[in-house]
């Protein structure tokens, strides 16, 4: 049996355990609703929030959640995927995000440049604006403390850019280097995604199985504890188990999903 027939075998009428979950898809977890409300906050007050957690611990999903409400007419979200790079290539991305043009190397004028151009934004065209940096524990120490300068607006009395840093634990190791102290002092919330009980874990695997059209759990108990503990309690390393577990049950024709077919699911995988 091919590794795309077991759809067919099982009945599934898209592709279980993907990544591309439309928000109404979602399982709205007690995390998901603690992201949304302390992004709320702190979009409310024009300061910082931190997500943090481990690799596969749900972080974009969680920003993608929490900012789905806000509306496009209302807000302007400047996303950003962090990198090892200087603060000038963080800011090429923003220059990119704003549909602004830039051949300069000064990080005095793409600064100008860039407040100039979220002044406009919230001034003229009525619009609130946030940054979101994904993957932030990449960033240099030298990039939050040249970030500190772009959020201070009319001598630092509009907080007019509300900053999300979503990033691995380290993050807030950075955060609290004395460099880092200027833009880490607007920090008004905080939010660590864990992986989840085996309870919660449970839920998750139904859920996913449901809005791929199977409205009965496939998996047997022990199968459910195999993925979570072989998961760590984290989703994304539990999709690729229930999914490779699904594979192997399918090949051996068997209509339930086994702990064993989990550890040859895990055969798969690194680490």
């Amino acid at each position: 049996m091919t590794k795309t027939s077991y759809r067919s075998f099982f009945g599934f009428t898209k592709e279980p355990f993907g990544a591309d979950l439309k928000i109404d898809e979602l399982l709205i977890t007690p995390a998901l609703k603690g992201v949304q409300d302390r992004l709320d906050y702190a979009f409310r007050l024009g300061a910082i929030a931190v997500i943090t957690g481990e690799v596969g611990s749900g972080k974009s999903t969680a920003l993608r959640f929490a900012t789905s409400y806000l509306h496009p007419s209302e807000w302007h979200l400047l996303w950003i995927t962090a990198s090892c790079g200087s603060i000038l290539e963080l800011y090429r991305q923003l220059c990119w995000t704003l549909e602004m043009e830039t051949k300069s190397s000064s990080r005095a004028v793409m600064t100008r440049m860039i407040q100039t151009q979220i002044l406009k934004t919230v001034e003229a065209k009525k619009q609130k604006v946030a940054l979101l940096i994904d993957e932030a524990s990449l960033l240099r120490l030298d990039v939050f403390l040249e970030l500190h300068t772009l959020t201070q607006f009319a001598a630092d009395s509009k907080p007019l850019l509300p900053i999300v840093f979503a990033g691995q634990s380290n993050l807030l190791d950075k955060l609290q280097f004395r460099t880092s102290l200027p833009l880490s002092s607007r920090v008004v919330a905080r939010s660590h995604l864990e992986g989840v009980e085996r309870t919660q874990m449970e839920l998750y695997l139904n859920h996913h199985l449901k809005i791929a059209g199977i409205k009965q759990s496939l998996f047997a108990d022990q199968a459910i504890t195999a993925i979570h503990q072989g998961a760590g309690g984290l989703f994304r390393r539990a999709n690729h188990l229930a999914r490779g577990a699904l594979i192997a049950a399918a090949t051996e024709k068997c209509q339930i999903v086994s702990a064993e077919h989990v550890r040859i699911a895990s055969t798969e995988l690194i680490g």
